[in-house]
């Protein structure tokens, strides 16, 4: 019961839901995948509005973390992997033969749980999807690398040691670095696969607010353990259990009054 307190409370700290644009950036429809003959995922179906902080939330193992790879094609690296169903992300089928997958990602940005700067310099990070896309010209750079490192919420920070290693940042710095990094290229949808997991509360209290500010800009999907940081961020939360959607909705509706018995056991901390 104290985690639905705790979860109350940052409900009633959280921003009232953003006015709902009937924009669906991702649209997920009766997706089933396989790891060889284990099912990971039963018939998950769902959408995604521009400009909203969606979360999955579920215990350890439940198929939040396929279900996001699923979005930029990851699972495709996994040897014996089977999909069926459909997902459109801006309209387009991802899995169209005609797809190319590294603009898909390019589309599709993915901050890890645990920060995986390049042992580059901090310049060096950011400009590394431009130059890949063929942007060569040093101004060119320069600009993108300071907007994304304003995007961020880490300019003040590193703009004096841009040539520096990234690997001499703390763990905070470090993941916004990769946030950066990640939208250097203008995705369309931002994934962040519980970004805060192995950061302070002063480092995650900054990760939040950067979420808040970045969905302006950005559709988010984050896949996180922590109820309550679902509560503060996200527009709308799915609950999933043993692969399947088992609810999913407005947060604040979701937390307060869930409509399955499943999510209230859970999310009053009866399991999980």
């Amino acid at each position: 019961m104290v985690g639905h307190i705790e979860v109350g409370r940052a409900l009633r700290a959280a921003p009232a839901t953003a006015p709902i644009l009937e924009v669906p950036m991702v649209e997920i429809e009766h997706l089933s995948l396989w790891y060889g003959t284990k099912i990971a995922l039963k018939d998950v179906s769902m959408s995604m509005l521009k400009h909203q902080v969606t979360a999955y939330i579920g215990p350890s193992g439940c198929g939040k973390s396929t279900l996001l790879r699923c979005l930029n094609r990851m699972n495709d690296l996994v040897d014996g992997v089977k999909t069926t169903g459909s997902i459109r992300i801006g309209g387009t089928d991802i899995h169209d033969p005609s797809q190319d997958v590294t603009d898909l990602r390019k589309r599709v940005g993915m901050v890890f749980q645990k920060s995986n700067p390049f042992p580059k310099s901090i310049f060096e990070n950011v400009a590394y999807g431009p130059r890949i896309l063929g942007l060569g010209h040093k101004k060119d750079l320069e600009g993108i690398v300071e907007r994304s490192l304003r995007a961020a919420a880490l300019w003040d920070e590193v703009q004096d040691r841009l040539h520096e290693s990234a690997l001499g940042l703390s763990g905070g710095q470090q993941q916004r670095l990769c946030i950066a990094r990640a939208i250097a290229v203008e995705p369309d949808v931002l994934l962040m696969d519980e970004p805060c997991s192995a950061l302070d509360p002063i480092a995650t209290a900054r990760i939040e607010e950067l979420m808040l500010e970045l969905k302006a800009s950005y559709t988010i999907v984050i896949v996180t353990h922590n109820m309550q940081q679902a509560a503060r961020v996200s527009d709308y939360t799915g609950f999933m259990l043993l692969g399947e959607l088992v609810e999913f909705g407005v947060t604040r509706e979701l937390f307060t009054n869930p409509r399955e018995k499943k999510t209230e056991d859970y999310i009053t901390g009866r399991f999980g």
